[in-house]
């Protein structure tokens, strides 16, 4: 037996503790479980061996049994349903003159449940537009409200790069990206949209050199700083990390690239 991690909607990065029970679970596969809003689909995004129980814990409940082709089948009927309860949902806001954006909807596996996300830029009372959805689809209704990086995760897309975004496909936790990253990696020149992901944020793979830049900067003088080479002084004018060296305006303003290495004879 292996506990599973299960993860249900997309925007969502936290995961469940299910009991494998007699399957045998492999990370990626999509699973039935009982839930707080009902069965729903799941997929496994880890497997760990069950812990000493002490007691003290909430007992674990086991997934019901893997998804199957079956679960599948009315897949294009579902996103047809999808697609019409968004848009009605999006006509009954406007028409509550709230300020939200509704990104997705979502259905529950026994179709007892509907949740909407959506994204705003502050907080909005909702309760009316729960009250006409709940009539209208006699469902249980939950409004959800993501971040604007969730939004381009549910949705997906590619990225400048030409590949899915990293967001959809292989992170697991959206790290906060800050703007002292292109400084680091001296993109201040590139311009906002050359930085910026399908999510009008900075992009995520800023952060994937962070460490490879810092332990290549260690050393490297900052621009303006007065240092010595080859028997000349001069100014540091640029710095260039990933090649180790800067280029220095010497006293007479003839300009050389140095190599760190060079600096320490």
């Amino acid at each position: 037996m292996k506990i599973a991690k299960v993860q249900f909607y997309p925007w969502d990065n936290r995961t469940c503790d299910f009991s494998s029970g007699d399957y045998d679970l492999k990370i990626g596969d999509k699973v039935i479980a009982k839930t707080e809003l009902g069965f729903e689909i799941g997929t496994v995004k880890d497997l760990e061996n069950p812990k000493e129980i002490t007691g003290e814990e909430e007992e674990i409940k086991t997934i019901s049994r893997l998804a199957t082709k079956e679960d599948f089948k009315n897949s294009k009927q579902e996103e047809k349903e999808k697609k019409e309860a968004k848009k009605y949902c999006k006509e009954k806001a406007k028409e509550l003159n709230l300020t939200m954006k509704i990104v997705d909807t979502f259905f529950s596996f026994d179709r007892r449940h509907i949740i909407f996300t959506f994204i705003a830029d502050s907080r909005v009372d909702f309760r009316e537009l729960v009250r006409v959805l709940t009539t209208n689809f006699q469902k249980s209704i939950r409004m959800q409200q993501i971040g604007i990086r969730d939004e381009a995760k549910v949705i997906g897309g590619v990225g400048v790069c030409g590949r899915e975004l990293c967001c959809r496909k292989v992170l697991k936790v959206l790290t906060n990206i800050r703007s002292d990253l292109v400084k680091l990696q001296q993109l201040e020149n590139k311009t906002s949209d050359r930085l910026s992901g399908a999510c009008g944020r900075l992009m995520c793979c800023l952060a994937y050199e962070k460490n490879t830049y810092k332990e290549c900067s260690k050393g490297i003088p900052q621009l303006g700083e007065q240092i010595k080479y080859d028997n000349k002084k001069g100014v540091v004018i640029a710095r260039h990390i990933l090649k180790r060296a800067v280029r220095v305006k010497d006293q007479e303003g003839l300009i050389t690239e140095v190599e760190i290495d060079k600096l320490r004879k």
